[in-house]
């Protein structure tokens, strides 16, 4: 059998607040964006220590929102905090902007992230998963998180960009930055710590400056010699012949580093905690390996690593019956949305051979679409057609332990043994 139902068996709180990090941290709040869906789908959310938001936790109102930067724009932020005017202007990339300006950016990079352009990688990605994989299986237990899910896609990232080492240290401030709610990742948490000082760094995190530094040595060194690099692309003209700003190019560097890997390596871990979880999904992959393409789909819907998205209303206006005033925060509940029970047919069964999946794990073709949506998938599944031709299955070999945010949903700890 393909599927099981109910997946995840626990739901969490009907009444969970949404803007508290540590309503994620034991488990995913379905049961209460499973309410808000039936009950109040465009709902009012009071947040502690700043302005209340609106959360849009169906599907169809999700993609409206998502595709109109008319009515809802990214310019003053996509998370849940409020921005004074000086920290949007120095703390902006491309995510943070709206067409036109959004287009000129993403122009750079985007015929190097097209379907064809990532199938012509897959040889090389392969040869890296096949690494990754051996090199963690050399053990009989470990901690996948950090020997595999984190690893490939790190390895990826410091080819893409060419960069003088193995990639280490700059994921390691992309964590701080990404994941600047969890002690974990930072010796300046927001929420605990005062970060009055940063406030005009991406994130809030001072781990931007060193990254600021890294970006200038490698951009001087394109300057001196020709490569052919993603650095190297973000320094040529745009489409309307200027270069990047110094600080666009620094914000941009910033976005590549901790997109390119957190995302990647929490969808991937999450999945295999569920395959831990109904060890007869492995095998059902592993007998049928004609079920790949739609288990990353499945995969992807049903773990949605980036929980949510900000906009602000532009204009007073209307959206599922409620009137949303200009300058209100619009959250697009992607989680949510993967798990509406109006788009997804039994949206809590995970279904490897489910054939109908238009989920918003990457958007859904809205203009802020992944840049990197066909390189998740690949990584994904290179590292799961690796894992299936070596390893019978899986089991936890101790205690999980999941990301402090409501932005990123991630596994940071997932200790297992080979069996």
């Amino acid at each position: 059998m393909t599927w099981v139902e109910p997946y995840p068996s626990d739901l969490g709180a009907a009444d969970a607040d949404l803007s508290d990090h540590d309503s994620f941290t034991a488990v995913v709040p379905h049961a209460t964006f499973q309410r808000l869906r039936a009950e109040d789908p465009v709902s009012w959310c009071d947040k502690k220590d700043g302005r209340g938001f609106w959360s849009v936790t169906r599907y169809h109102d999700a993609l409206d929102v998502s595709r109109d930067v008319e009515r809802f724009s990214s310019a003053q932020g996509i998370s849940m905090d409020d921005l004074a005017p000086d920290e949007i202007a120095v703390r902006r990339s491309m995510i943070e902007m709206d067409p036109p300006e959004h287009t000129r950016l993403r122009r750079l990079l985007s015929r190097g992230f097209t379907r064809r352009t990532v199938e012509g990688f897959e040889e090389r990605i392969r040869k890296l998963a096949v690494d990754v994989v051996e090199q963690a299986l050399e053990r009989d237990e470990f901690d996948f998180v950090s020997d595999i899910a984190k690893e490939l896609p790190m390895r990826m990232l410091g080819q893409l960009l060419g960069i003088r080492d193995d990639g280490k240290r700059l994921v390691e401030l992309g964590d701080a930055l990404l994941s600047n709610t969890d002690p974990d990742f930072t010796d300046h948490p927001v929420g605990f710590t005062d970060t009055e000082a940063f406030r005009l760094l991406p994130f809030r995190s001072p781990a931007a400056l060193e990254l600021f530094e890294y970006a200038d040595v490698e951009a001087e060194l394109r300057r001196r010699e020709d490569r052919n690099d993603v650095i190297a692309q973000l320094l040529a003209p745009t489409t309307d012949g200027d270069p990047l700003t110094d600080l666009e190019f620094k914000n941009f560097f910033t976005l590549l580093v901790i997109a390119g890997n957190d995302t990647t390596r929490y969808t991937m871990t999450s999945a295999l905690l569920t395959l831990i979880e109904h060890p007869s999904l492995w095998k059902a992959w592993q007998d049928d390996r004609s079920l790949t393409e739609t288990a990353v789909e499945e995969i992807l819907r049903t773990t949605t690593a980036t929980c949510h998205m900000r906009r602000t209303a532009t204009a007073d206006t209307t959206l599922g019956g409620r009137r949303i005033k200009a300058g209100d925060k619009v959250i697009i509940w992607f989680i949510s949305a993967n798990h509406d029970e109006e788009a997804f047919e039994r949206p809590f069964r995970f279904d490897l051979a489910r054939s109908s999946n238009d989920h918003m794990a990457f958007g859904r073709n809205g203009p802020h679409f992944c840049l990197g949506a066909w390189l998740a998938r690949m990584e994904v599944r290179l590292i799961f057609e690796e894992l299936l031709d070596r390893v019978d299955h899986f089991e936890l070999a101790g205690d999980i332990a999941r990301l402090r945010s409501n932005l990123i949903l991630g596994v940071k700890t997932l200790p297992v043994k080979v069996c």
